[in-house]
């Protein structure tokens, strides 16, 4: 079942957007029970294709049910603001693009709102296992770079996170220097993936890929680096990814809570 309700993030506009919430079969009929739950970017693409920007969702709805995974996701949409809205709400670094301009940095906006209102209002209206254990982020592109973000500065609220096509075009070597800086717990885990094809939409992005791979293994996270065969940027592309990066996220105990 996923419930639809709508919020608004007055730190960046007066903007309603749409809040999607997966709940699994079990939330109806075991009212004790409590659940992990998974945060997911650009939360119109996850689970319908009638609201997905390009008519073709990720079909998590679909998905969920057929494994039985017994997980809440919390989907919050993007703005839709013409004037590059979503970039600059999902990057955590000012950037310049030959094509786009100048983009202004409003990721750490954004996430000090999910952490501080969003997440406090999944766990006020939901039954959830609110610690950093049983907490997740998931995004893809802009909302990729935005889990690897998270992961990276926010590990006090998530522990596992999956960034599928991560834009880090936008500035590898800031976010280099940042993985480079931050203090990341032993248990931090992340999938982390890119399409073959989408490889050459930015110049030396295998180069970079490689470079935030290695950086984040050095420092201790537990990554799952996947390039994959023929992979597109796109929800079709991204959505056969879910098994992979579903079982990188549940993996070992914390799927024993879970199912």
């Amino acid at each position: 079942m996923v419930q639809k309700w709508n919020i608004t993030i007055p730190e960046l506009s007066d903007e309603e957007r749409g809040v999607y919430v997966y709940l699994p079969e079990s939330y109806e009929y075991e009212p004790d029970r409590r659940y992990g739950v998974l945060y997911m970017f650009d939360g119109h693409n996850v689970f319908f294709d009638s609201d997905a920007t390009y008519g073709k969702c990720w079909g998590m709805k679909e998905y969920m049910d057929h494994i039985g995974t017994q997980l809440i996701i919390a989907a919050i949409e993007c703005t839709h603001d013409p004037d590059n809205g979503r970039l600059k709400e999902y990057t955590p670094f000012p950037f310049q693009s030959p094509t786009l301009g100048k983009i202004e940095a409003k990721g750490r906006i954004t996430m000090e709102w999910m952490v501080h209102t969003f997440k406090k209002e999944i766990d006020q209206r939901y039954r959830t296992l609110p610690g950093r254990e049983h907490t997740f982020i998931a995004g893809s592109s802009m909302g990729g770079l935005m889990s690897l973000y998270a992961l990276l500065e926010y590990s006090e609220w998530f522990s596992r996170a999956a960034a599928l096509s991560p834009s880090i075009w936008v500035a590898p070597d800031r976010l280099t220097q940042m993985v480079k800086n931050a203090a990341i717990p032993s248990d931090c885990v992340l999938y982390m993936d890119y399409g073959e094809k989408e490889l050459e939409g930015h110049k030396n992005m295998r180069r970079f890929f490689a470079r935030v791979t290695s950086k984040l293994m050095k420092k201790g996270v537990l990554v799952n680096s996947r390039l994959i065969p023929g992979g597109t940027h796109c929800e079709a592309s991204w959505e056969r990814q879910i098994p992979f990066f579903m079982n990188t996220l549940l993996y070992d105990g914390i799927r024993d809570t879970m199912s």
